[in-house]
Protein backbone atom coordinates (compact mmCIF):
# COMPACT_ATOMS: atom_id res chain seq x y z
CA UNK A 1 0.00 0.00 0.00
CA UNK A 2 1.29 3.47 -0.84
CA UNK A 3 1.94 5.49 2.28
CA UNK A 4 -0.35 8.14 0.79
CA UNK A 5 -3.33 5.86 1.33
CA UNK A 6 -2.67 5.61 5.08
CA UNK A 7 -4.49 8.93 5.48
CA UNK A 8 -7.74 7.41 4.24
CA UNK A 9 -9.12 6.32 7.67
CA UNK A 10 -8.75 9.84 9.11
CA UNK A 11 -8.67 12.04 6.00
CA UNK A 12 -11.90 13.89 6.81
CA UNK A 13 -10.73 14.64 10.37
CA UNK A 14 -7.37 15.79 9.04
CA UNK A 15 -8.96 18.08 6.45
CA UNK A 16 -11.23 19.72 9.02
CA UNK A 17 -8.32 20.40 11.38
CA UNK A 18 -5.22 21.18 9.32
CA UNK A 19 -6.36 24.38 7.59
CA UNK A 20 -6.42 26.38 10.83
CA UNK A 21 -3.85 24.36 12.74
CA UNK A 22 -1.24 26.66 14.36
CA UNK A 23 1.64 24.60 12.91
CA UNK A 24 0.39 25.31 9.42
CA UNK A 25 -0.70 28.93 9.94
CA UNK A 26 2.34 30.16 11.83
CA UNK A 27 5.10 27.85 10.64
CA UNK A 28 4.73 25.71 7.52
CA UNK A 29 2.51 28.01 5.42
CA UNK A 30 4.53 31.25 5.68
CA UNK A 31 7.84 29.41 5.31
CA UNK A 32 6.77 27.49 2.22
CA UNK A 33 4.97 30.36 0.52
CA UNK A 34 8.03 32.56 1.02
CA UNK A 35 9.74 30.43 -1.64
CA UNK A 36 6.86 30.54 -4.12
CA UNK A 37 7.45 32.37 -7.41
CA UNK A 38 4.81 34.53 -9.09
CA UNK A 39 2.32 31.92 -10.32
CA UNK A 40 -0.07 34.14 -12.29
CA UNK A 41 -0.59 32.68 -15.73
CA UNK A 42 1.62 29.67 -14.91
CA UNK A 43 0.79 25.97 -14.99
CA UNK A 44 1.34 24.29 -11.64
CA UNK A 45 1.38 20.73 -10.35
CA UNK A 46 0.35 20.34 -6.70
CA UNK A 47 2.04 17.02 -5.98
CA UNK A 48 0.42 15.37 -2.97
CA UNK A 49 -2.34 17.95 -2.67
CA UNK A 50 -4.02 16.50 0.43
CA UNK A 51 -7.29 18.37 1.07
CA UNK A 52 -6.46 20.96 -1.59
CA UNK A 53 -5.49 23.94 0.58
CA UNK A 54 -2.58 24.91 -1.65
CA UNK A 55 -4.42 23.91 -4.81
CA UNK A 56 -6.96 26.57 -3.89
CA UNK A 57 -4.18 29.09 -3.10
CA UNK A 58 -2.59 28.51 -6.51
CA UNK A 59 -5.93 29.02 -8.26
CA UNK A 60 -6.62 32.19 -6.29
CA UNK A 61 -3.24 33.56 -7.37
CA UNK A 62 -3.86 32.98 -11.05
CA UNK A 63 -2.30 29.61 -11.80
CA UNK A 64 -3.73 26.80 -13.89
CA UNK A 65 -3.50 23.78 -11.62
CA UNK A 66 -3.28 20.03 -11.84
CA UNK A 67 -3.47 18.47 -8.37
CA UNK A 68 -2.79 14.87 -7.49
CA UNK A 69 -2.98 12.69 -4.42
CA UNK A 70 -3.24 8.99 -3.68
CA UNK A 71 -5.94 9.13 -0.99
CA UNK A 72 -9.46 8.88 -2.41
CA UNK A 73 -11.01 11.16 0.22
CA UNK A 74 -8.45 13.91 -0.40
CA UNK A 75 -9.24 13.79 -4.11
CA UNK A 76 -12.95 14.23 -3.37
CA UNK A 77 -12.34 17.07 -0.91
CA UNK A 78 -10.04 18.90 -3.34
CA UNK A 79 -12.62 18.56 -6.12
CA UNK A 80 -15.24 20.15 -3.88
CA UNK A 81 -12.92 22.87 -2.57
CA UNK A 82 -11.91 23.96 -6.07
CA UNK A 83 -15.36 23.68 -7.67
CA UNK A 84 -13.99 21.69 -10.57
CA UNK A 85 -11.64 24.49 -11.69
CA UNK A 86 -8.48 22.48 -11.02
CA UNK A 87 -7.83 19.12 -12.61
CA UNK A 88 -7.60 16.65 -9.71
CA UNK A 89 -6.14 13.22 -10.31
CA UNK A 90 -5.31 10.12 -8.33
CA UNK A 91 -1.60 9.44 -8.64
CA UNK A 92 1.11 7.67 -6.68
CA UNK A 93 4.27 9.78 -6.51
CA UNK A 94 6.25 6.57 -6.14
CA UNK A 95 5.40 5.88 -9.79
CA UNK A 96 6.11 7.81 -13.03
CA UNK A 97 3.81 10.79 -13.60
CA UNK A 98 2.24 9.27 -16.69
CA UNK A 99 -0.51 11.92 -16.79
CA UNK A 100 2.06 14.69 -17.41
CA UNK A 101 3.84 15.35 -20.70
CA UNK A 102 7.45 16.47 -20.88
CA UNK A 103 7.91 20.20 -20.16
CA UNK A 104 4.24 20.72 -19.33
CA UNK A 105 4.51 22.69 -16.04
CA UNK A 106 6.11 25.91 -14.83
CA UNK A 107 5.91 24.92 -11.15
CA UNK A 108 5.91 21.72 -9.14
CA UNK A 109 4.78 22.33 -5.58
CA UNK A 110 4.62 19.82 -2.72
CA UNK A 111 3.84 20.55 0.93
CA UNK A 112 4.72 18.01 3.64
CA UNK A 113 4.41 15.07 1.27
CA UNK A 114 7.82 13.92 0.11
CA UNK A 115 8.70 12.15 3.38
CA UNK A 116 6.15 9.53 2.28
CA UNK A 117 8.20 8.76 -0.85
CA UNK A 118 11.01 6.23 -0.70
CA UNK A 119 12.91 6.92 -3.95
CA UNK A 120 13.70 10.61 -4.33
CA UNK A 121 16.03 9.98 -7.28
CA UNK A 122 13.18 8.72 -9.46
CA UNK A 123 10.79 11.37 -8.14
CA UNK A 124 13.01 14.36 -8.92
CA UNK A 125 13.85 12.95 -12.31
CA UNK A 126 10.11 13.01 -13.00
CA UNK A 127 9.77 16.54 -11.62
CA UNK A 128 12.64 17.62 -13.88
CA UNK A 129 11.02 15.94 -16.88
CA UNK A 130 7.61 17.58 -16.48
CA UNK A 131 8.99 21.09 -15.82
CA UNK A 132 9.76 23.55 -18.59
CA UNK A 133 13.22 25.14 -18.71
CA UNK A 134 13.24 27.83 -16.04
CA UNK A 135 10.57 25.93 -14.12
CA UNK A 136 10.65 25.80 -10.35
CA UNK A 137 10.10 23.09 -7.76
CA UNK A 138 9.14 24.21 -4.24
CA UNK A 139 8.56 21.80 -1.38
CA UNK A 140 8.41 21.51 2.40
CA UNK A 141 9.32 18.36 4.29
CA UNK A 142 10.19 17.18 7.78
CA UNK A 143 13.64 18.35 8.83
CA UNK A 144 16.07 15.47 9.45
CA UNK A 145 16.85 16.81 12.94
CA UNK A 146 13.16 16.63 13.84
CA UNK A 147 12.87 13.10 12.47
CA UNK A 148 15.95 11.97 14.35
CA UNK A 149 14.53 13.23 17.65
CA UNK A 150 10.93 12.07 17.26
CA UNK A 151 11.33 8.68 15.61
CA UNK A 152 13.27 5.64 16.66
CA UNK A 153 16.35 5.43 14.52
CA UNK A 154 19.49 3.36 14.44
CA UNK A 155 21.69 5.32 12.07
CA UNK A 156 21.34 8.92 10.85
CA UNK A 157 22.89 8.01 7.51
CA UNK A 158 20.29 5.35 6.68
CA UNK A 159 16.98 5.96 4.96
CA UNK A 160 14.50 4.26 7.26
CA UNK A 161 10.77 3.63 7.35
CA UNK A 162 9.59 5.00 10.70
CA UNK A 163 6.26 5.15 12.50
CA UNK A 164 4.74 7.50 15.06
CA UNK A 165 1.40 8.01 16.79
CA UNK A 166 -0.40 11.21 15.77
CA UNK A 167 -2.59 12.83 18.42
CA UNK A 168 -3.42 16.11 16.68
CA UNK A 169 -6.38 14.96 14.61
CA UNK A 170 -8.72 13.22 17.03
CA UNK A 171 -9.32 9.61 18.00
CA UNK A 172 -8.73 6.89 17.11
CA UNK A 173 -5.14 8.07 16.90
CA UNK A 174 -3.54 7.00 13.60
CA UNK A 175 -0.08 5.49 13.33
CA UNK A 176 1.65 7.25 10.46
CA UNK A 177 4.69 5.95 8.61
CA UNK A 178 7.28 8.11 6.87
CA UNK A 179 10.75 7.70 5.41
CA UNK A 180 13.43 9.34 7.55
CA UNK A 181 16.62 10.21 5.67
CA UNK A 182 19.76 12.31 6.11
CA UNK A 183 20.07 15.76 4.60
CA UNK A 184 22.41 14.52 1.88
CA UNK A 185 19.77 12.02 0.73
CA UNK A 186 17.35 14.93 0.38
CA UNK A 187 19.58 17.34 -1.52
CA UNK A 188 21.69 15.08 -3.76
CA UNK A 189 18.73 13.62 -5.71
CA UNK A 190 17.64 17.18 -6.57
CA UNK A 191 21.08 18.12 -7.89
CA UNK A 192 21.62 14.79 -9.66
CA UNK A 193 18.30 15.16 -11.49
CA UNK A 194 19.70 18.34 -13.06
CA UNK A 195 18.17 21.06 -10.89
CA UNK A 196 20.03 24.12 -9.65
CA UNK A 197 19.48 24.39 -5.91
CA UNK A 198 18.24 27.95 -5.32
CA UNK A 199 17.14 28.20 -1.67
CA UNK A 200 17.34 25.94 1.36
CA UNK A 201 15.38 27.29 4.33
CA UNK A 202 15.33 26.08 7.94
CA UNK A 203 12.60 28.44 9.14
CA UNK A 204 11.59 29.46 12.62
CA UNK A 205 7.92 29.69 13.56
CA UNK A 206 6.24 33.11 13.59
CA UNK A 207 5.83 34.81 16.99
CA UNK A 208 2.06 34.19 16.81
CA UNK A 209 2.79 30.49 17.28
CA UNK A 210 3.90 31.16 20.85
CA UNK A 211 0.39 32.26 21.84
CA UNK A 212 -1.21 28.97 20.77
CA UNK A 213 1.61 26.44 21.28
CA UNK A 214 4.29 27.86 23.61
CA UNK A 215 6.16 24.57 24.10
CA UNK A 216 6.38 23.82 20.39
CA UNK A 217 7.28 27.42 19.65
CA UNK A 218 10.14 27.31 22.12
CA UNK A 219 11.40 23.97 20.81
CA UNK A 220 11.20 24.83 17.10
CA UNK A 221 12.73 28.24 17.65
CA UNK A 222 15.87 26.39 18.77
CA UNK A 223 15.77 23.27 16.58
CA UNK A 224 14.02 23.10 13.20
CA UNK A 225 11.06 20.86 12.48
CA UNK A 226 10.75 21.97 8.87
CA UNK A 227 12.92 22.13 5.77
CA UNK A 228 11.83 24.17 2.74
CA UNK A 229 13.57 24.00 -0.63
CA UNK A 230 13.37 25.80 -3.98
CA UNK A 231 15.20 24.49 -7.02
CA UNK A 232 15.20 25.60 -10.66
CA UNK A 233 15.40 23.66 -13.91
CA UNK A 234 18.06 25.40 -16.04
Amino acid sequence: MSLGQQYEPFATRYASTIENHPYRLYYEKPATLALMPDVRGKTALDAGCGPGIYTEWLLQHGAQVVACDYADTFIDITHQRCNGVAQVLQADLNQPLTFAADSSFDLVFSALTLHYIEDWHALFQEFFRVLRPGGVVVFSVNHPIYDMETRKTYNYYDTELCEMLWKNFGEPYPRVKIYRRPLSAMINPIIEAGFRLDTLSEPKPLPEFEHTSPDEYARWSRKPSLLCVRAIKP
